[in-house]
């Protein structure tokens, strides 16, 4: 916690704060979080595949103007770019979005140093990005009705911020008016829970019937009466014979009857299996081919649209929400999270996309390039071309009928007095 705690120091908790006043009548103290489900290897694995495809992301600060959404190179983008000293981006959204599928909640403090404006107004210059882990998060306001979260660690530390201060990612908000999952603000996995138990007990029947397999197969019936002595000595004679068969043949004299155990194992079939895994990753909106990675155009366009899309819009809206003044909002300035590397197209697909977004020059030669896994070469670098094909839409009429400008027609006819 020391990489933060500077920070800490000057968000002081403000007197007279009561906790905030809910409108079921509870009192907004969550403690983070249950972790059970994720003892199952299938909800791992569903988890990773949708975390391990949000990581490819690529937050950027945008300054929207009319139907445009302008790139801008200022201090809060280099900030999204190397969001502190121990992560990269990549590690930043993979923690934000572990945090949030493990606890239904994930939060992260933006550090930052206040300056005072040309008109003295204060202005923040954002100096991180840290996701956190808290173990406890109770809601507080004070006089004013301005919300606080504090924050309590696991080795004791406490914390008070403003709302406006914390990016709060939340999943499945829906009965808690501050926190993701279920009323007490704890992830809902009661339904999840019982498909577990289902599979689980499948996993032990399998393995049971498996050592039933190595259990005793047959019994030998002697047709006399034997002392232990003599038994023990049949016995010992019979192993031997066993272990020294390679025929798969044993043979018994009169006194000896083999008599086999017939044992009925049965396994859980494929269907059962398939059904099982399913269900659960159905929880998760994973299918099976994304998965195992064995997926289609369309399937992956489904997933996205299901799975991965909400998400990114949510963190999109958080980290704008958090990270600009809403009078920096009202100049269109952004943060929007850019999904361009997830987006699944084979080669054909790609040819398609370059031909109609490089004819009309809306990309540059090295991002063509790029788009089928080349390096960018030095010699192309700014170079964009565009075809002869297009015409500006306000000229459109003007070249369809043959006419020209006035401008035009001057140069023209100064043109054949000179030659």
């Amino acid at each position: 916690m020391g990489w933060i705690t500077d920070f800490f120091k000057g968000h002081k908790k403000k007197e007279n704060q009561t906790y905030a006043k809910m409108l079921d009548g509870t009192t907004p103290v969550f403690s983070q979080f249950g972790q059970d489900i994720y003892a199952s290897d299938v909800v791992q694995q569903a988890v990773l595949c949708i975390v391990m495809e949000l990581k490819k992301l690529t937050p950027q600060h945008v300054r929207k103007a009319g139907a445009n959404e302008i790139p801008v190179d200022s201090e809060l983008q280099r900030i999204l770019d190397n969001p502190n000293p121990i992560m990269t981006q990549s590690d930043l959204i993979e923690k934000i979005f572990w945090q949030l599928f493990l606890n239904y909640n994930s939060f992260v403090i933006p550090t930052y140093e206040t300056t005072k404006g040309i008109h003295g107004e204060k202005i923040k210059k954002y100096t991180g990005l840290w996701p956190i882990q808290p173990i406890q998060v109770d809601f507080l306001q004070d006089t004013s009705e301005e919300l606080y979260i504090k924050f309590t660690f696991s080795n004791g530390y406490t914390t008070t911020l403003k709302r406006s201060d914390v990016i709060h990612l939340k999943y499945r908000f829906s009965v808690n008016e501050l926190m993701g999952g279920n009323s007490a603000g704890q992830p809902d996995n009661a339904a999840l829970l019982k498909i577990l138990q289902l599979n689980n007990t499948l996993l032990e029947g399998t393995g049971k019937a498996l050592k039933s397999s190595f259990a005793i197969n047959g019994v030998i019936k002697y047709n006399t009466l034997l002392d232990d002595g003599v038994m023990e000595k049949n016995i010992a004679d019979l192993e031997k014979k066993l272990r020294a068969n390679e025929s798969g043949f044993l043979g018994l004299d009169i006194n000896g009857e083999f008599i086999p155990i017939n044992r009925q194992i049965a396994l859980v079939d494929d269907a059962t299996l398939k059904f099982i895994d399913e269900k659960i990753l159905r929880q998760f909106g994973v299918s099976l081919p994304i998965l195992t990675g064995d997926y289609t155009k369309a399937q992956y366009e489904a997933f996205y649209q299901k799975t991965l899309e909400p998400l990114i819009i949510s963190i999109s809206q958080e980290f704008t929400k958090i990270l600009f003044t809403g009078r920096e909002r009202g100049f269109g300035n952004k943060i929007i999270f850019y999904p361009h590397e997830l987006i699944f197209m084979d080669t054909a697909q790609k040819l398609e996309m370059i031909r109609l977004l490089g004819d009309s020059g809306a990309l540059y030669e090295n991002e063509k390039r790029i788009a089928f896994g080349l390096k960018p070469l030095a010699e192309l670098d700014g170079v964009r071309m565009q075809s002869l094909n297009y015409v500006d839409v306000q000229n459109a009429a003007t070249y369809q009928v043959g006419e020209q400008s006035a401008e035009s027609n001057d140069a023209i006819n100064g043109d054949e007095l000179n030659g």
